[in-house]
């Protein structure tokens, strides 16, 4: 009788973005007048929203820095345009998918400015992750402990379980 061994360690389900990803967003449109929109973020107290086509893709983000751009323009020239659009911060290098994981998405935050990463399929917005959102996603793993012991293991590649854990 040959005893079957395993080369592998198991390895936890890995966390991605669907997992803790907002999808009940406010967003914007890019012909909002600016001003609707900043009242909007101040009403909801969001520091910022993605703003999308009329067919839900994805065009940029109008944020607390892109309200302050728009009111001091207000304040020193003729604007040429009062719309969102106009001054919607495209330059979204950073953008990701459902199937992100956890730890990829805390990398971009801390190597980034970014208070939000819009979450896109093709170019459809179907969320948003911002650095609240990680962090409760890694609470509620930290808090999930394992009903036997209660002990929780952390490894820098992956949250897990203590039971989930390559090494007891």
């Amino acid at each position: 009788m040959s005893i079957p061994t395993s080369t592998t360690a198991p390895t936890a389900p890995t966390l991605t973005a669907r997992d803790f990803m907002a999808t009940k967003l406010i967003c914007l449109s890019p012909d909002e007048d600016a001003l609707a929109a900043i009242r909007k973020l101040l009403h909801y107290r969001i520091s910022g929203a993605p703003v999308v086509d009329s067919e839900g893709n994805f065009l940029g983000i109008f944020s607390e820095k892109t309200s302050m751009r728009f009111l001091l323009d207000a304040a020193y020239s003729q604007l040429p345009s009062n719309r969102v659009g106009a001054f919607m911060n495209t330059d979204i290098a950073r953008l990701i998918t459902a199937d992100t994981d956890w730890l990829s998405c805390a990398q971009i935050f801390l190597s980034t400015p970014y208070r939000r990463l819009p979450v896109l399929e093709g170019t459809k917005l179907i969320g948003q992750v911002s650095r609240r959102d990680l962090l409760n996603a890694a609470m509620q793993m930290i808090d999930k402990r394992d009903r036997r012991s209660g002990k929780f293991v952390m490894y820098f590649s992956a949250l897990m379980e203590q039971n989930d854990a390559p090494v007891d």
